[in-house]
């Protein structure tokens, strides 16, 4: 047998393959021959004699190493393609979660009871559901408010405990949470137009107050005290969050809120209107009741715990006033102080009121 002829097994396959025999084989292959008569007998030895069938299984076999090295790099540039062939469709691209700006004052999840009562007796924004614990000791507020969800079309959801506790996001949610739309914004302008039957504007301001807890007890303190709106700095403030909206128990139902980018500017501004501002610190050029305040428009401004009021706001106010304090310790609780002050105005304002 010549040494270009292909031996047949009795089986009809392809011999085995002895170890060693492929590398021999490619290199006789890849080698023409030399010597004269050395695989003439094949055709497959020289390149005058290829048959035409052997010249199209050469072909493809050039066109598929051509191919592969192409077909590995458009392999490896397709795996990382979706994202730029969808950009190419023109599909629309991720959006980016929204900032503090966007998300404005908050105050979509309500908890604890008297906080989700109010939120449904004052009736100033939509109730999308609420949840509650029907298996409880005192229930009796409970019922009120579905009684109250019911009777406004809300729907009421009974769930388990553990359900409500891994659904709410402050430690004590007494068995009930509310969901709703955030509260709605209001104008500055808006918070110092006087109604005619109405008193003048009285605002509170908060400068850098971070704690949710003090800012949810300020509001409400403010609320019962008469505060007709409220000034809240955009940037390094807490705005309403549950914990707010449960400490305030129901208040930001019903005090208006302006959401203000500065609020030195703020100041200045009110200031050209006519409202007369009056920080809180004790270090106060004054004290809270050496002034008289009966029916001007005023603003109150409460600076954070520790730090106090910031360089600029304390720069922009009218006066300063410090609150007298007897006892060893050097100072109040932001939201004690604020409520001493909102009430010691509304006093002057119903005093002023009585004698005129």
């Amino acid at each position: 047998m010549s040494r270009g002829s292909k031996p047949v097994s009795s089986g009809g396959g392809k011999p085995k393959a002895k170890p060693g025999d492929r590398p021999k084989a490619r290199a006789a292959a890849a080698r023409p021959s030399r010597g004269p008569g050395r695989g003439r007998s094949s055709g497959a030895g020289t390149r005058g004699s290829a048959s035409p069938a052997g010249k199209k299984a050469a072909a493809r076999k050039a066109a598929a190493r051509v191919a592969e090295p192409a077909a590995r790099a458009t392999k490896r540039v397709g795996a990382v393609r979706p994202a730029a062939r969808g950009a190419e469709r023109g599909a629309p691209p991720a959006r980016a979660p929204k900032s503090k700006a966007e998300r404005g004052l908050g105050g979509d999840q309500v908890e604890g009871r008297q906080a989700v009562r109010e939120l449904l007796l004052a009736g100033t924004r939509k109730v999308v559901e609420v949840w509650v614990v029907s298996d409880q000791d005192d229930a009796v507020l409970i019922d009120d408010i579905a009684e109250l969800a019911q009777d406004l079309g809300v729907p009421v959801r009974d769930v388990s405990r553990t359900k409500l506790l891994a659904q709410a996001r402050t430690e004590a949610p007494q068995g009930v949470l509310a969901k709703a739309r955030d509260l709605p914004e209001t104008d500055i302008d808006d918070l110092i137009k006087t109604k005619k039957s109405g008193p003048a504007p009285f605002l509170l301001a908060v400068d850098g107050v971070t704690d949710p807890g003090n800012l949810g007890a300020l509001l409400r303190s403010a609320e019962c005290a008469g505060v007709t709106g409220v000034v809240l700095p955009r940037h390094r403030a807490v705005h309403i969050t549950p914990t707010v909206t449960k400490a305030a128990a129901g208040a930001i139902e019903y005090l208006p809120m302006a959401v203000v980018g500065g609020l030195p500017a703020t100041i200045t501004r009110l200031q050209e209107q006519g409202v007369w501002v009056v920080g809180l610190d004790m270090d106060g050029d004054t004290t809270l009741f050496d002034f008289a305040l009966a029916d001007e428009p005023v603003m109150l401004v409460l600076g954070a715990e520790g730090k106090g009021l910031s360089r600029l706001v304390r720069a922009r106010c009218d006066t300063i006033a410090s609150i007298p304090i007897s006892g060893r310790l050097g100072s109040l609780n932001v939201a004690a102080a604020g409520a001493l002050a909102c009430f010691e105005v509304s006093r002057r304002r119903q005093a002023g009121a009585a004698g005129g």
